[in-house]
């Protein structure tokens, strides 16, 4: 279950280790005492969710492990209260208002600074919180919500892609991309909602994932890790 660090202990770390927090997308990792400190100053004002990160590979395999709770607090941070096993790496992912998104880049912590916290601080147990939807880098609605296809060697591979239904029942197939950039009307979609995709190369499947089209006049509720909107 993915855990958010308390206010408080973010706190004690930053009056404790005297750092300089990076400006987005540059972000701030640290040890401190076993845990990792990923902090940053925010100069956006349209965000409208940050969640963190974490891989043992510095180019894939990332995972979110929380999120913030106020996103367009000027300076923040997170701690990942797992102990700190060399090699990781963390990331942010960050949405913003009319479905753009972007992934800072990784960065793996220094030396430890703290090794001992005091006796007398007493830790508040990190509240649960919930996951966040993670858009497709290759298939992701822009700010009209219209469905975008990014493919960067799409002239060099053989990709076709397929889209679904939330239930599953196939709704249509582009069978040759030719093309590095594609955007897809939503109006193909026939309604708002859930739909699944399969991207293929030279017909062997490299990427199922979803896509989010919200209704017309309204913007992308918040989404649960697989795509549901949260009540």
């Amino acid at each position: 279950m993915f855990r958010l660090v308390s206010t408080f202990f973010f706190l004690l770390a930053a009056q404790q280790f005297a750092f300089s927090q990076d400006t987005l997308p540059k972000i701030t990792v640290n040890q401190i005492s076993g845990k990792v400190l990923v902090s940053w100053t925010n100069p956006y004002t349209s965000v409208t969710n940050i969640g963190i990160q974490r891989s043992y590979d510095s180019l894939k395999s990332f995972k979110t492990i929380g999120s913030v709770l106020n996103v367009n607090a000027p300076t923040n941070g997170f701690v990942d209260t797992k102990i700190f096993i060399p090699p990781q790496y963390y990331r942010l992912f960050i949405s913003f208002e009319g479905g753009s998104y972007i992934f800072t880049n990784s960065q793996r912590p220094g030396e430890d600074t703290i090794m001992v916290i005091p006796p007398t601080v007493e830790i508040i147990k990190p509240p649960v919180v919930q996951t966040w939807f993670v858009p497709s880098k290759d298939v992701f609605t822009d700010k009209d919500y219209n469905v975008v296809i990014s493919l960067p060697d799409a002239t060099k591979k053989k990709y076709s892609l397929k889209f679904y239904e939330n239930d599953g029942t196939f709704l249509f197939e582009i069978k040759r991309i030719r093309e590095n950039f594609l955007t897809l009307d939503k109006v193909n979609f026939v309604h708002a909602g859930l739909f699944g995709f399969e991207l293929f190369d030279n017909g062997v499947v490299i990427e199922r994932h979803k896509v989010y089209i919200p209704q017309d006049g309204k913007s992308i509720p918040p989404l649960d890790a697989q795509g549901y909107e949260l009540k």
